[in-house]
């Protein structure tokens, strides 16, 4: 009989950090110590946590150990699962009791988790992604088959429409509507598709791939409710291949799903067919847009076309389609289950129920959050994300990758959904949150992101093609200490330029983040352009390094470390040292900050 169970994490971020060793070293302490019978291991996808990663929860007592490694599995196994006694030293410890809710994976008393509400990451860090029988176990593939027994196409949109679920991809279109314009556009077509945007490829951003990783099962019910609900009997998941554990584990779902009737001919004996599957792709961002997604899933090169005609009339193969992203479909089965008044209960009131963000940059807590729409900045950063390490200063957070824009510390209060970050110069993309502190350059944090759309345009309009690539050169020319303030009116003209010109969502939005850091940190391109100088001390050209002579112990570790030979012995002898001081020569510095990193006396300063 099986008294507990250890859920092992088996994500990409513990994978990474050898969670595999550790559940191969969990299996074999555990038989050698003779408790295979009574102890289950159970791999799951990620809790979230991903800063006290690789993560293992005892269950059912609910003991959450963080940063475990192959060398404490014999200490759990042989003083927690043998003889009932908590190691104590790799208890995961906030504020108050660790422990967990496997239910609701709710730490109690605990910050991270206190403030959330999990929805579409109900089942991740749960459940076995790789059994079916435990995604049917937590209600999985229920409300599919509601929605074949008990209710009609139309029925399933209202349900959708009611819960004022907005698509979580970027744009927030209403996805009861999608779904209804999809349904009676083309009431005669003789093939509907639903499609799955996977691709995900915004820097820093984890959210879906997370979903595929811990409850993929999640997204072939919803999709597969999608299909019933427009007329389609066809699906594709385009997820890109370096994503290769959600791939792997998706696979496994979509099989198991046809081995139990889930997907294939005559689903619940009702007449209904659904089958679906996977498309690669190579990690182009711009095939995150709907158009070149669908033109890549043809076998084409993925680059957009003009709209309309839209994919609900005119999508995959020309026929009419439905496209939602992972996050979106993971919502789907539980607003069926409990109703639109349920999801609509939680969030504002234009922006229903949750949403998943991955928490990422200057932050103690990085790792996957869940919380109410409204949800403040400020409570993200400081409670779930624990604050700003090193004792600095939050300074600004990135929303919605190259296509978002930057919110400065004085908004932080600002409560996060849909049209709160529009107003503000942002936007929620897919969820990517980069947080910054005070040695954070805003104009090197746009000049980081526009790189990003240059390398990544398709290149198929010129607004996006020369345009992008002429706003880094002026953005270049400005880190570099070159420009001029003409050059800062030119950069803005040319920004709304490519807003309204460019084909697609990649070149409207591509100087969100220059636009964004111009409203609120104009100063900063002031003294980059103006007084030559980087506040934040980032932009390499700009920089200094000199040695305060008076405190220079003349040890000599600088000129150790130094890569280019810039630093050298003087003849002068500080007040109270013994040995000669040591100074840079600026046409030799390569402005690495080696030997700033090794003096001990804090001798050398940048500016």
């Amino acid at each position: 009989m099986i008294r507990a169970h250890v859920l092992i994490c088996g994500g990409t971020g513990c994978t990474s950090s050898g969670s595999k060793a550790i559940q191969d070293a969990f299996a074999q302490q555990i038989e050698a110590n003779g408790l295979a019978e009574e102890i289950k291991i159970v791999q799951t996808g990620c809790f979230g946590l991903c800063a006290l990663g690789p993560v293992v929860i005892v269950y059912p007592d609910g003991t959450f150990y963080s940063r475990v490694t192959e060398d404490d599995v014999k200490e759990i196994v042989s003083e927690h699962l043998l003889k009932g006694r908590v190691v104590e030293h790799l208890v995961y410890k906030d504020a108050g009791e660790a422990t967990v809710d496997v239910e609701n994976l709710s730490l109690n008393d605990t910050a991270f988790y206190r403030s959330q509400k999990r929805v579409a990451l109900r089942n991740c860090g749960v459940i076995n992604p790789e059994n079916i029988e435990e995604y049917i176990a937590m209600d999985g593939y229920q409300a599919l088959g509601k929605v074949l027994t008990e209710m009609t196409p139309d029925e399933v949109i209202k349900e959708i429409l009611d819960s004022g679920l907005r698509g979580r991809g970027g744009g927030g279109f209403p996805t009861g509507k999608k779904w209804e314009l999809a349904r009676n556009l083309v009431p005669d077509a003789d093939q509907k598709y639903v499609a799955c945007n996977a691709d995900e490829g915004d820097p820093g951003a984890f959210m879906d791939r997370s979903v595929l990783e811990g409850d993929p099962h999640a997204l072939i019910e919803a999709m597969a409710i999608a299909g019933y609900a427009i007329g389609a009997n066809k699906g594709f998941v385009y997820v890109r291949a370096e994503y290769p554990i959600a791939v792997h584990r998706l696979n496994i779902a979509i099989k198991q799903a046809r081995e139990y009737g889930l997907l294939g001919k005559d689903i619940f004996g009702t007449g209904f067919d659904f089958d679906m599957e996977i498309r690669l792709g190579a990690g182009a961002f711009v095939c995150g847009e709907e158009t070149a997604l669908m033109t890549s899933i043809e076998g084409k090169r993925g680059e957009p076309r003009p709209r309309p005609p839209f994919p609900a009339a005119k999508g995959l193969f020309g026929k009419p389609t439905v496209l939602n992203n992972v996050e979106t479909y993971a919502n789907i089965p539980q607003i069926i289950l409990k109703g639109a008044d349920w999801f609509a209960s939680m969030g504002t009131e234009k922006s229903k129920g949750t949403k998943v963000f991955a928490l990422g940059g200057k932050i103690k807590n990085t790792g996957l959050v869940e919380v109410p729409m409204g949800t403040t900045l400020r409570q993200i950063i400081e409670e779930i994300g624990g604050g700003i390490p090193n004792g600095k200063k939050f300074k600004a957070a990135q929303t919605g990758g190259p296509s978002g824009g930057c919110i400065p510390a004085h908004l932080i209060d600002t409560p996060i959904d849909y049209d709160n970050l529009l107003a503000i110069g942002s936007m929620m993309g897919s969820g990517g949150l980069i947080v910054m502190d005070e040695d954070s350059c805003m104009v090197d944090i746009a000049k980081f992101f526009l790189e990003f759309t240059v390398d990544e345009s398709c290149g198929k309009c010129t607004p996006c093609r020369v345009g992008t690539k002429r706003l880094l050169e002026m953005l270049d020319k400005i880190t570099k200490g070159q420009a001029t303030m003409e050059d800062l009116d030119k950069m803005e003209e040319l920004c709304h330029y490519i807003k309204k010109n460019a084909l697609c969502g990649l070149g409207q939005t591509a100087p969100n983040p220059v636009l964004s850091t111009l409203r609120y940190f104009r100063d900063e391109y002031e003294a980059h352009i103006i007084d030559k100088k980087c506040p934040a001390g980032v932009c390499k050209d700009l920089l200094t390094y000199q040695i305060i002579k008076d405190k220079c112990f003349g040890c000599g570790m600088c000129a150790k470390a130094c890569p280019a030979g810039a630093i050298t012995k003087t003849d002068y002898v500080a007040p109270g040292k013994k040995l000669p001081a040591y100074e840079i020569d600026p046409d030799k510095c390569v402005k690495c900050g080696a030997c700033m990193g090794t003096c001990k006396f804090k001798a050398i300063i940048k500016g």
